[in-house]
């Protein structure tokens, strides 16, 4: 099972990850799940006024909670708007396909500055020319950390638990160094 994203408020109190963490882990091993993927996005991105808007993450709660850190996912080129978001590959294809979802991404690129579709219009053309016109960069992304859960009621239940990627150490401590245009 994946955990795609894992945020509480700053006002929670101290080991509040930790504590949630354990409760989900519980109710996930009840209903026989064995393990748990979350990744840790390490690159900072910025609005195209420079503002900060998210600092790198590298996972350290999940390293806090014991963890297995097993490298990073897939390098790649991500689409990053003016606003700081990442405009995923998935989104795009929604749009290109027209598959459920894409009244969602089309109406952000046009929140964004960009002409709305003609009727009829080849979808993979307009998407091209909206991300332009919004001013979308590509930034290249070495890939997210990839942390992996074992759950069991024991240690050695745990332990059993095959992951099918090596174990790595140490664990990263930093996030990416400021992105580059690729």
């Amino acid at each position: 099972m994946e955990c795609s994203r894992f945020v509480l408020l700053d006002e929670c109190p101290g080991n509040a990850e930790s504590w949630f963490l354990a409760r989900c882990f519980d109710r996930l091993l009840a209903d026989g799940v064995r393990g748990v993927v979350s990744f840790a996005d390490p690159v900072p991105r910025r609005t195209a006024s420079g503002l900060l808007v998210m600092p790198g993450h590298v996972g350290t709660i999940y390293a806090a909670t014991n963890a297995v850190y097993t490298g990073r996912a897939t390098a790649r080129t991500v689409k990053v708007l003016p606003d700081g978001t990442v405009f995923h590959d998935r989104t795009a294809q929604k749009i290109r396909r027209q598959e459920q979802g894409h009244e969602y991404a089309t109406a952000q690129l046009i929140a964004l500055g960009a002409p709305r579709p003609r009727p009829g219009c080849d979808r993979a053309r307009w998407l091209s020319e909206a991300l332009a016109a919004v001013g979308a960069r590509n930034v290249r992304h070495r890939g997210a950390h990839r942390w992996v859960f074992r759950l069991g009621r024991s240690r050695r239940e745990r332990e059993d638990v095959r992951l099918g990627v090596p174990s790595l150490k140490p664990y990263p401590k930093l996030p990416d160094l400021e992105h580059t245009a690729a």
